[in-house]
């Protein structure tokens, strides 16, 4: 049966006259009881009759933000980043998530037709980009965090992972390392490509090319990186060091020298890539390329408030937030305890 005004109305708590108050932007509410009736809308896929909305003519001053996971180990940096800005700004923020599928997207998309938000924030649910691009035709205001080097035709937000990839075989080489095994990233993936690519140029530019049978593909899971290293010494070809895609992997990758009696970083150095909070409490705690997840919240964030509040316009472009290579005791003996920021 349909959802209706009476049952969002009954599962808020709240009178039906709040809930058209709060669809219609009228009347003084209490912030709190006003982000309650909303999140009741969406998680009931409530769409009001287009007469009924006077919300459609005004402004909500909520921000909607679709995100495919909220279980992705970077993920909550990105939310903090976001919601410091959104509510800096005096805006609520609305998240969705992707998790059960097509059904998810319907209920997501209910609330853009019922225009429950002024602009979105988007961290691609995968397959969802023309979707999104069609939104932003549309005319909603979108900023999409481009974590898969899209580089779509809207405003973005990105970070640079081939300089990541770069600066994380500069750094190995810089400790002598010139036989380093890669565990990459799903390669579907643009980031994955980028970094991969960066990494490999740099290491041919210095004379030291990596050999394909120490590139193996991954997931970014830490089982993945267990496997995949696994493979890598099985094969019996000599290495002395490896770049894993993300921190996850290279938990697993520490995983599986530990297993091999092999010592971090003495007989082998590893460097992750994110600098998720796990990666300063594995053992030893692990060198990477720190992407700045949170500072890529504010960013995307700011964009969007800039064009909401002060009508600057969003430009088809991305905004670039830069890498940085932190060093810790998986690639540098005397950095085991501390931390070293290498621009």
């Amino acid at each position: 049966m349909p959802i209706t005004i009476t049952d969002v109305a009954t599962r808020a708590g709240v009178s039906k006259t709040t809930v058209s108050r709060v669809l219609n932007g009228k009347g003084e509410l209490d912030a709190a009881t006003a982000a309650r009736v909303r999140q009741v809308i969406a998680e009931l896929g409530y769409v009001p009759k287009a007469g009924a909305v006077g919300l459609a003519r005004g402004r909500t001053r909520v921000i909607g933000m679709l995100v495919p996971s909220l279980t992705w180990p970077w993920i909550g940096e990105v939310l903090q980043g976001t919601i410091d800005v959104v509510e800096s700004s005096g805006y609520g923020l609305m998240v969705f998530t992707c998790t059960q599928g097509d059904q998810s997207m319907r209920r997501f998309a209910s609330q853009v037709s019922a225009k429950s938000f002024d602009g979105l924030v988007v961290i691609e649910p995968e397959g969802t980009l023309d979707y999104i691009t069609s939104l932003h035709e549309q005319g909603l205001p979108v900023v999409l965090i481009d974590d898969r080097e899209h580089r779509p035709r809207f405003p973005s937000v990105a970070t640079t992972n081939r300089a990541g990839g770069e600066a994380a075989a500069e750094h190995l080489l810089s400790q002598g390392r010139t036989r380093p095994a890669v565990i990459t990233g799903e390669l579907r993936f643009g980031c994955s490509r980028e970094r991969l690519a960066g990494f490999r140029a740099r290491m041919a530019e210095s004379g030291h090319p990596i050999s394909p049978r120490l590139v193996e593909g991954a997931d970014f899971t830490f089982e993945g990186g267990l496997r995949s290293m696994t493979r890598i010494m099985q094969s019996g070809v000599p290495f002395d060091s490896v770049f894993a895609h993300n921190d996850l992997s290279a938990a697993g990758v520490l995983q599986a020298l530990a297993e091999a009696k092999i010592q971090v970083p003495q007989d082998v150095a590893v460097v992750g890539f994110d600098d998720v909070p796990l990666a300063a409490y594995t053992n030893p705690p692990l060198s990477t390329v720190r992407q700045p997840m949170r500072g890529m919240g504010e960013a995307a964030a700011r964009l969007l408030m800039s064009h909401l509040d002060g009508g600057e316009q969003l430009l088809d472009e991305p905004h670039i937030v830069p890498t940085e290579l932190v060093v810790r005791g998986s690639s540098l003996p005397q950095a085991r305890g501390a931390e070293v920021p290498v621009g």
